[in-house]
């Protein structure tokens, strides 16, 4: 590393704050970089979602350019202050929010610096320590502009900051577009259910579409459905169903790796992730009891209600509090969890929260009594086929994800001390 030079921030950048508007005046207008989109983001998105009502002013002093820094000024803990993104492109009439700070390179920089490096440099553990030894905390947690002027971090020369980026870009690229294929796959998938059993435009015996081709509907209490079929209710489809509420008293999270994990409801924007699964201590014959086996379907009870998440093999892993649990029955699992991701459950959410509570509660009756179509045994099959086949590439694809995220952090941390060495 005799090549590699300390600097400070302060050195290279320079900091300033961002934009502070009414909540009135967000949804509409020009491009405006969220927190979240800092946060979440080694680099910032391509095309961030973010409205607001900026003026050519506020566009000036808050735009973001190609190798500007947002960092997060402000978090509830110090291990979330200070999480940074980098700018790799410029965003034309763009501002960012005012709990983010930006560094931008002055024009007397004592060394050139890639946006590729710096993206993942400052996602490192190094940078995250002395983060935390910069900020302070209060209530909330914060990083202000002096301090972050004064972190200290070590370069390589251009070339090589270059070559350390786009080794870890390369992995990150890949990782995007198997996400981006995923979320075509679940869109294909939402199509699926909806041609078959919201349009009934489902092959009929001669392979033309249902409903179009003459097929004969009747009327039931979900309106017009397919002769022969029927309404039924979640309780005909499962064989067993149980709440967590108990399992945070028999499966306390712990740090160390005991081997079984545990699925929360944080979880489930990541469901099958399984190594992002915090551990449990756990009793066997507890574990017996919660733990998560092939084609259980998981339904969060409280907080971000009724998000479900499919099991696709035995896990050695257990569900927690704040979680249903059902097992359907022999052949339903993939269609009945189908319905349960469907936007008329969404809208039937409404309905099974108790209003009472502090906090909204999914009842296990109302669920329970949900409805969802009887179908023929061969529309059952035709579909469990064609929307296994989603669900398998979807899981391969995020078995691949996991292994180049595993493979990108474990690179980080040796390519940025210097410790493994790429040629440029």
């Amino acid at each position: 590393m005799s090549e590699w030079k300390e600097y400070k921030l302060g050195e290279l950048y320079n900091v300033s704050s961002g934009l502070s508007k009414a909540a009135d005046q967000f949804g509409f207008g020009f491009t405006f970089i969220s927190f979240k989109d800092v946060f979440w983001n080694y680099f910032i998105p391509e095309n961030p979602d973010g409205l607001v009502n900026s003026n050519d002013k506020e566009q000036r002093t808050c735009n973001v350019s190609r190798g500007d820094i947002l960092l997060t000024r402000t978090s509830e803990s110090l291990e979330e202050v200070g999480m940074a993104s980098v700018a790799l492109k410029d965003y034309p009439n763009s501002t960012f929010n005012g709990f983010s700070k930006r560094l931008r390179l002055k024009d007397d920089a004592p060394i050139e610096v890639s946006p590729l490096f710096m993206g993942y440099l400052l996602r490192t553990r190094f940078f995250r320590k002395s983060v935390a030894n910069y900020a302070t905390m209060t209530t909330r947690a914060s990083l202000n502009g002096d301090s972050i002027k004064s972190i200290p971090l070590f370069f390589p020369p251009y070339d090589l900051q270059n070559e350390i980026g786009k080794t870890l870009y390369s992995l990150d690229k890949k990782i995007t577009l198997l996400r981006q294929q995923n979320q075509t796959l679940e869109e294909l998938a939402q199509t699926l259910f909806k041609r078959w059993f919201v349009e009934f435009e489902f092959p009929n015996e001669k392979g033309k579409p249902y409903k179009s081709s003459g097929g004969l509907m009747v009327e039931s209490e979900l309106g017009e459905i397919p002769e022969g079929w029927r309404v039924g209710e979640v309780k005909d489809f499962i064989s067993k169903y149980n709440t967590g509420a108990d399992a945070i008293q028999k499966a306390p999270m712990v740090e160390e790796n005991t081997g079984i994990r545990c699925l929360r409801i944080g979880d489930l924007s990541n469901s099958r992730d399984y190594s992002q699964w915090g551990f449990t201590k756990i009793t066997p014959a507890h574990f017996k009891q919660y733990q998560l086996l092939k084609y259980d379907i998981v339904i969060t009870r409280t907080s971000l209600l009724g998000l479900a998440h499919i099991v696709l093999e035995d896990l050695n892993a257990v569900f927690n509090n704040g979680s249903i649990r059902i097992r359907p029955n022999n052949g339903y699992s993939l269609y009945l969890y189908s319905w349960l991701k469907s936007s008329d459950f969404r809208n039937h959410i409404s309905k099974i929260t108790n209003e009472t509570s502090t906090r909204p509660n999914m009842k296990m009756d109302y669920l329970l009594i949900y409805n969802v179509l009887d179908i023929p045994q061969s529309v059952l099959d035709s579909y469990t086929d064609l929307y296994g086949a989603f669900l398998l590439k979807q899981d391969k694809n995020l078995k691949e994800i996991q292994t180049l995220t595993q493979l990108r952090d474990t690179l980080l941390p040796k390519l940025m001390s210097g410790e493994l060495r790429v040629e440029h």
